[in-house]
């Protein structure tokens, strides 16, 4: 059965360097630095959130074999955005923390 085909992205709502936590999947709750987003896939690498591990062989004689572990990528609509002045995921960070829009609101 065939996939069916996304078509690429423009743009996305994270870019390489952002700090960003996850919303669902195995990862949940979890928070890191952006390093890589494939448009293509509709994925983003988080830096020490999604681990994986990685059997290797040896394929030249200098090359050592073993155990890795590396991040798998996460899809993108999985992640948003860490706001440090709210201290949670958010789809637009504020450019002042003293002005954060987000914090929770005391009800009267």
């Amino acid at each position: 059965m065939k996939r069916a085909v996304q078509p690429k992205l423009k743009s996305a709502p994270v870019k390489k360097g952002d700090l960003v936590t996850v919303i669902s999947g195995r990862a949940k709750g979890q928070k890191g630095e952006v390093l890589g987003v494939n448009l293509t896939r509709h994925t983003v690498t988080v830096k020490e959130v999604n681990m994986r591990v990685r059997h290797t062989k040896p394929r030249r004689q200098d090359e050592k074999g073993g155990i890795l572990s590396m991040e798998a990528p996460i899809h993108i609509s999985n992640v948003l955005r860490f706001c440090d002045a709210c201290g949670r995921g958010v789809r637009k960070v504020c450019e002042k923390p003293a002005e954060c829009r987000h914090k929770e609101r005391s009800k009267k």
